[in-house]
């Protein structure tokens, strides 16, 4: 029996209409689920990075130098958690999520704590985001999860130790000016406003009849603002100490003396400071004028302070501040290149009584304040001139600022000439030092 073509033709086409309609539905399937994964993971994802803000967020804002933690942990003598940070990481991650839906937040944690110098703080979260389309094939939800570290070091403490020069040669006039008007208003063209409490007429008083301003007066003012800038500088109350001390009241005492003790206390070292003066002497040859004691006063100061420490709280780096013009003037006829025949001797400091305290790493900042040309003098000519030269300062074979560069710890050096301020050197130099702790620390 023959079959009609006609009819097996149209036969197969209906067959054929049945298997593409069969795997059409059967392809539409993974199809929908496909798209439907891509949709609700692409919600998931905007709704992790709006998460991951949050946390990264909480983490950074918990360790920043003004947060509760940071603040808590100056207070804190050894490592550990800081209840305040966890308390402000999660506020800050509530804060920031406020408003925010479309998941279901199973699990937060926020671990603020101090260690090995530094605030750290770790923020974690895990969530979940329901589906739509996805749940068809049985996901009816993705997790998301994420975390966010931070760290900021801790600041560095130093307890800082002013030696500060108040011998009679800081009696100069501050600026060439100042040393021409003294030269110009005394009998013997003395440039020094010599305190002497014998006379009445002393050279001191007629500097400040007269309105020079001398060295120790910009050194007294420079003192004080260095308090100001300490203050304005610290992160924490205690982070900076300060500690005075100068060669002496009088010619017969002249040595190292404590004007004010190490103290957080910025505000009362301004206030001492401002009692710096220039070491008086009873008359002529006083102490036969050996008012400048390096070799005394150094090592005595070397005592003073303890060992240094890395710079946290329990254990501050130590620093010591020398503001001189860098002449001893001592009985110390065995070490020195040029005594007089009853063994006074004036000569640049010996390096040796800085290496001293840098052997024990303590920082050593050096302000050289320049010691002036003084021709109308003849001391200095004979004295003092053949280690200096150039006109109001030091050329570079000068064995004064050579020597005081060598008492400086690498960096801490700083020179100030006549026509710059004593202050605005002491501020950089302070300023140099705090760099440097913190880079060593």
């Amino acid at each position: 029996m023959l079959v009609n073509p006609l009819r097996r033709m149209r036969s197969f086409r209906q067959a054929k209409s049945g298997n593409v309609a069969t795997i059409f539905a059967v392809v539409l399937v993974p199809l929908i689920a496909a798209l439907g994964c891509a949709v609700d993971y692409s919600r998931a994802v905007k709704i992790r990075s709006k998460i991951q803000s949050a946390i990264d967020s909480a983490s950074v804002g918990a360790v920043t130098r003004t947060s509760p933690a940071f603040i808590a942990a100056g207070a804190m003598v050894t490592d550990g958690p800081i209840p305040v940070g966890i308390t402000d990481a999660t506020n800050i991650f509530n804060g920031n999520m406020s408003g925010h839906g479309g998941f279901t937040l199973k699990h937060f944690t926020a671990d603020v704590r101090k260690s090995a110098g530094k605030v750290v703080s770790t923020v974690e979260y895990s969530a979940h985001v329901p589906t739509s389309f996805t749940s068809i094939i049985g996901w009816k939800k993705l997790t998301i999860t994420g975390t966010a570290s931070s760290a900021a070091s801790m600041p560095t403490y130093i307890d800082f130790y002013l030696l500060l020069d108040n011998s009679p040669s800081m009696g100069v006039g501050a600026t060439p000016a100042d040393v021409a008007t003294m030269v110009a208003n005394t009998p013997d063209k003395c440039a020094f406003a010599c305190h002497d409490t014998l006379d009445s007429n002393s050279y001191y008083k007629l500097a400040k009849t007269l309105g020079v301003t001398t060295r120790i007066d910009l050194l007294r003012s420079a003192t004080q603002k260095l308090m100001d800038t300490a203050t304005q500088t610290a992160t924490y109350p205690n982070q900076y100490r300060m500690a005075i001390y100068d060669f002496g009241a009088s010619a017969q005492t002249a040595g190292l003396r404590a004007l004010f003790l190490l103290s957080s206390s910025l505000s009362s070292a301004k206030t001492r400071a401002g009692s710096i003066d220039l070491m008086s002497v009873n008359g002529q040859n006083d102490n036969n004028d050996q008012d400048t004691p390096y070799t005394t006063a150094m090592p005595a100061l070397n005592k003073v302070i303890d060992a240094p420490g890395p710079g946290t709280a329990a254990a501050p780096q130590k620093y010591v501040f020398f503001v001189s013009d860098g002449v001893a003037d001592e009985y110390n006829p065995a070490g020195c290149s040029k005594p007089t025949t009853s063994g006074r001797c004036q000569s640049p400091i010996n390096p040796s009584l800085c290496q001293a305290l840098k052997d024990r790493n303590i920082k050593v900042a050096v302000l050289y304040t320049t010691y002036l040309e003084l021709p109308t003098n003849g001391w200095y000519n004979t004295w003092i001139k053949p280690f200096n030269d150039g006109p109001y300062g030091p050329s570079p074979n000068s064995q004064i600022a050579i020597n005081m560069q060598s008492c400086a710890s690498p960096g801490l050096y700083f020179e100030v000439s006549p026509t710059q301020g004593i202050s605005d050197a002491m501020t950089a130099l302070f300023n140099k030092a705090v760099a440097d702790a913190r880079i060593s620390s």
